[in-house]
């Protein structure tokens, strides 16, 4: 019989932009799931599958960020080798990775989203096009990028043409700005679990916002009336769904209190979210009760479970 038992695959590193912020997630990982598991670190430094890498032996837990390794490609690479591992499949992780296809999905099941424009680098909408549609207060972002790299907000025509001016290459999104409160929810096996409230200090959760030290305030959990926190959690689960996610992910929105019938609006789905003890996964688990190491447990143990059926139904 093969052995049942795993070794888990803690990927990091890869060729994306998040490159570093990955490193951070994968060394924190592998850290708490060796306490659990038999583990192994791999730094991938190629678009590929890492030497060493078994499908009898190990069971991947990927803190890949970014293109690559969180928008399918890693993932179709892992089944084609048989590799078994956590989170969403290669199928998921692509739409989820394209901003405006997860909120096509999400809002098909009823969950309410920003006003956009989607549009590859060689057919950029003119300025005056963009504030016909969306007015001059416009967030501009890569489509399908993570760690809010590239954003831009826009708050009047010229700072809009500066952003525009800049594309180059891409796919790139362009939503309405929504002034409100900006939340996070982890959910794990399509369970919601707590809700975390995130307050930049410059009033933009850009990317210094994200990774400076002292830069952002985090409320976990969220200031929020019960059915508020409620009414996150749950269309946190609905959009989890929508997009066919597996495991675990987390859900991002800005609540527009002002909005008294609709004040949830998706950001996007983050299916590789950041995984160091004070990222926001970590802060969400920590709201219902789950440390760390309890945390990254129950992440990979669907992947176990799946490895484990597939080696006992092929016994040497």
């Amino acid at each position: 019989m093969k052995n049942c038992e795993p070794i888990i695959a803690v990927l990091c590193g890869g060729t994306s932009s998040e490159r570093e912020v990955s490193i951070g997630s994968g060394a924190a990982s592998a850290m708490a799931l060796a306490r659990v598991f038999p583990t192994r670190l791999f730094m991938v430094e190629a678009d590929e599958i890492p030497a060493g890498l078994d499908p009898s032996l190990h069971v991947v837990f990927s803190t890949l960020h970014g293109t690559f390794g969180e928008d399918g490609g890693m993932q179709r690479l892992l089944d084609a080798a048989g590799v078994t591992y956590a989170g969403c499949d290669a199928e998921g992780s692509a739409l989820t990775m394209d901003k405006d296809a997860t909120k096509a999905a999400a809002a098909a099941c009823g969950i309410t989203v920003a006003a956009g424009l989607s549009f590859s680098a060689a057919q950029k909408p003119t300025a005056d096009e963009v504030i016909a549609a969306l007015g001059d207060q416009v967030v501009v972002k890569p489509n399908d990028q993570g760690s809010s790299v590239g954003l831009t907000i826009a708050t009047d025509r010229a700072v809009l043409v500066q952003a525009l001016n800049s594309i180059k290459d891409g796919n790139w999104l362009i939503e309405k700005r929504l002034i409100g409160r900006e939340l996070s929810v982890g959910v794990i096996q399509g369970k919601a679990m707590g809700v975390v409230e995130i307050k930049p200090k410059s009033g933009v959760y850009d990317f210094a916002s994200k990774y400076t030290k002292g830069a952002t305030q985090y409320f976990a959990p969220a200031p929020l009336s019960d059915e508020l926190a409620l009414a996150a959690q749950k269309a946190a689960e609905i959009a989890y769904a929508a997009c066919a996610c597996r495991d675990y992910a987390r859900v991002d929105f800005i609540l527009c209190e002002q909005n008294v019938n609709n004040p949830l609006y998706l950001l996007e789905i983050n299916t590789l979210p950041g995984m160091k003890e004070t990222s926001l996964l970590p802060m969400s688990a920590r709201c219902v009760g789950m440390d760390f190491t309890e945390l990254v447990r129950e992440l990979v143990n669907p992947a176990v479970r799946r490895f484990r059926l597939r080696a006992s139904a092929n016994p040497i």
